[in-house]
This record gives structure tokens, C-alpha cells and sequence, in this order.
């Protein structure tokens, strides 16, 4: 039986009247529904999230300001990336993990991109990190179906090959895979491989990214494509570009769409262009650097009453 985690609930389509829903996932909500609890940002914006901040000693923003992300491997851990898309270019490298008799096995591929949202989450990355060296690891298939046993398998291959970043639109529901997940994800952080992660779209428990060690993205609706932002509210970290968001698509296309899947990427390619200036910072320290670069913060002076 397939588990609820492909594209987490995300909506496509060029109108409302023609939006399909992925598979959003089901689950016990745990504390989701806890009052102040914010999975995106619907209805409000960076005025109702203002936070600040007192400045610790990190290098200022202007200092990655024009990084362009060289020399950074980001690795996108989806359903595949088409090769040579216009808004995308070459891939660097792909592999697909496959359930077969002797087990889960991961493998080169070129087959390319089995539904379109790995695709979409790449052509995010590549704008925003357009020198980085783009990887893809393919875990969903048609229809945005996976299983969780494919997804941990494809995650774990990844962060064991040294990416840079990982680039994780995906979660699951199935509380079985928290602890191995959990340990993954410190795993990563040990390693100085980056997991930026997607929020579930809607407010269930899913996982991995509600580990202190990955970094956490829901979207928010402003529509300044590089806006993003701080969230003083917990569970989720970041907010960025998502909603109504034009992405690229199989056949060398482009689309609108919606889901917090695809505000994710453009955080991985921002900690890409920051590690590019600043190599050996950790997961902590980038997510120090974007929350005081991030538009709702204000960095007080220091000495500041």
C-alpha cells in the first residue's frame, strides 16, 4: 500500500475550475491543530509576521548577495527531472531507486521525470542557483504515487553521496518512519548535507521536516518571487514563494501551481548561493543567516534600547 506523501497535497492547473489535488495524506494531526500552529501563510503577509532581531556575528547578506551557487551539489529527491528543459539545463546526474525482487535498489537512470513535480521544484533551484550542479533521485512515479520505503531509501542514498543540499518536497504521514527518519536527518547535519524540506500542506503530522535538523518551508501568497520569509510561529520555518507560482513541466512547458512543495526549492537554491560564498557553514548557521536576511526581520543596532 502506497503512503499519502506525494507532492503533500499540492494543487495544479491554470484556473481554479481545473486544479487536481496530489495526494494530500492522511494521519493521526497529533498537535497540528494546536492554536497557532502555521503550516503556509494564507491571508496574511510579511506586516502580520514582522519580527526583531538582535545581529549575531554572521557574515552580512551582502556578502552572498551575488553568489550564483558554483561549485554547490544540489540534489532534488522527487519524481525525476527532465533533462534539457529550457528552464532548467543539464542535469548533472540521476539515479532512480527501484523495488524489485532482491529488494530497493538504487540505479542510473535517464528516463527522466515520471509526473512533472520534480521538474517544477529543479527549474526553482536552477533560477535561483543557476550555476549550481543540479542532481536528481527519483522516489515518486506516476500519479505521485511512492512508498515511504522508497522515499527513506532515496533519501538516505542521497546523503550519502555527499550532496551539498537536498532538495525533500515530500513527506510522510506514516509515523513508523519518524525514528529512522529522525536519525537520518542528524545523519545529514553530521555529514554537512543540507536537507531543505517541505510542510505538509495541510495540518497533519508528517515527516521529515519537522526535525530541528532539516530545514522547514510552507509558502506564502506575496508575489515578489524572491521575497521570502521568517516565521516566528512555529512549526515551520520559512515561507516562500508557493502559491499560484508558474513552474517548469514535462514537455520543455510551464504551469501555475500551488503547494508548499514548491516554495521549498527556492530556499534549497538561496542555501545553495549562500554556501557557494560561505562553504563550510552548517544547517544551523544557514538557517541564522536567512532568518536575518529574511524581509519580515529587522536586525536591531547593536547596543540598541
Amino acid at each position: 500500500m502506497s503512503d499519502s506523501y506525494g507532492g503533500t497535497g499540492d494543487r495544479y492547473g491554470e484556473s481554479p475550475g481545473s486544479r487536481t489535488t496530489a495526494g494530500a495524506g492522511t494521519g493521526d494531526a497529533g498537535t497540528a491543530h494546536r492554536p497557532g500552529l502555521v503550516w503556509s501563510l494564507r491571508g496574511e503577509g510579511p506586516r502580520d509576521v514582522r519580527v526583531t532581531a538582535d545581529a549575531p556575528a554572521m557574515p552580512a547578506p551582502s556578502t552572498w548577495a551575488d553568489a550564483r551557487g558554483r561549485g554547490i551539489k544540489v540534489c532534488v529527491v522527487d519524481s525525476g527531472v527532465e533533462r534539457d528543459h529550457p528552464l532548467i539545463g543539464a542535469v548533472d546526474g540521476a539515479w532512480a531507486v527501484v523495488q524489485g525482487s532482491d529488494g530497493i535498489t538504487v540505479e542510473r537512470t535517464e528516463s527522466g521525470d515520471a509526473c512533472g513535480h520534480g521538474t517544477a521544484c529543479a527549474g526553482i533551484i536552477r533560477a535561483t542557483a543557476p550555476e549550481c550542479e543540479l542532481y536528481s533521485v527519483r522516489v515518486l512515479g506516476k500519479g505521485f504515487s511512492g512508498t515511504g520505503d522508497i522515499m527513506l531509501a532515496g533519501l538516505r542514498w542521497a546523503v550519502r553521496q555527499g550532496f551539498d543540499v537536498i532538495n525533500l518536497s515530500l513527506s510522510t504521514t506514516r509515523t513508523r518512519f519518524a525514528p529512522e527518519l529522525h536519525a537520518l536527518a542528524d545523519e545529514a547535519y553530521f555529514r554537512r548535507t543540507v536537507i531543505v524540506a517541505s510542510a505538509h500542506n495541510t495540518p497533519v503530522e508528517s515527516f521529515p521536516w519537522r526535525f530541528a535538523s532539516v530545514i522547514s518551508v510552507g509558502s506564502h501568497r506575496e508575489s515578489d518571487p524572491e521575497l521570502y520569509l521568517y516565521n516566528p510561529r512555529p512549526p515551520v520555518e520559512f515561507f516562500a514563494p508557493g502559491q499560484d507560482v508558474r513552474v517548469a513541466w514535462l514537455g520543455g512547458t510551464t504551469m501555475r501551481t500551488t503547494g508548499n512543495s514548491f516554495a521549498t526549492p527556492y530556499i534549497a537554491g538561496l542555501c545553495a548561493r549562500i554556501l557557494s560564498a560561505h562553504r563550510r557553514m552548517t544547517t544551523f548557521q544557514l538557517k541564522t543567516a536567512l532568518y536575518l536576511s529574511a524581509a519580515n526581520v529587522e536586525v536591531a543596532a547593536r547596543g540598541a534600547q
